[in-house]
């Protein structure tokens, strides 16, 4: 296993969040994949070497395949995939079953925290990605939630939280909330 202090996390949101839905064709989309993609190359500039997904459809696969992408290109980059549970994607549709699979054949290890589902299962893993990590890159829109815990958690370890802005999520929200302020 990867030193703690190479290692950087990930967590974002899934589809059902995301002001695109599961449309990754969507230019909103397009931007964050850019965006998780440079914040991925400035921490290898940075010296971060292992990457930890917590392989949840959305924001945690882009991430993965950013950092697939950084392994291809960059020396010495390790891929970690953590799991809530053992089958976690076994309910998904096929085409991200399919996605899912080729994915977490790219990374070079992968631990499930569970081995049947559990009502706690992904706050385990939440909490592995923070634990293990110095450094966490998150896609946030301001709603509760796995992310906003996984943030939460980081900050009460001291680990360090950059925030990639979901275009539009910000407005969407405020719509709905006038009192809402992102965090970045």
């Amino acid at each position: 296993m990867a030193a703690r202090q190479e290692s950087c996390s990930f967590t974002g949101h899934r589809p059902e969040k995301l002001p695109w839905g599961d449309n990754e064709r969507d230019p909103r989309c397009e931007a964050l994949r850019r965006s998780i993609a440079d914040a991925l190359e400035l921490a290898y500039e940075e010296g971060f070497r292992h990457f930890i997904c917590g392989m949840a459809q959305g924001c945690d696969l882009y991430f993965c395949e950013a950092a697939q992408k950084l392994k291809r290109t960059r020396p010495g980059v390790t891929i970690e995939a953590a799991l809530p549970y053992v089958g976690f994607a076994d309910r998904w549709a096929s085409a991200q079953r399919v996605k899912y699979a080729e994915l977490l054949r790219g990374c070079d290890n992968a631990v499930a925290l569970s081995t049947v589902y559990t009502p706690y299962c992904a706050l385990q893993r939440d909490r592995y990605l923070i634990d293990h990590a110095s450094l966490l890159l998150a896609a946030y829109n301001g709603t509760p939630g796995g992310t906003r815990y996984t943030i939460e958690y980081a900050l009460k370890r001291g680990v360090e939280v950059r925030y990639l802005p979901i275009e539009d999520a910000a407005d969407a929200i405020a719509e709905e909330n006038d009192a809402y302020e992102p965090p970045f």
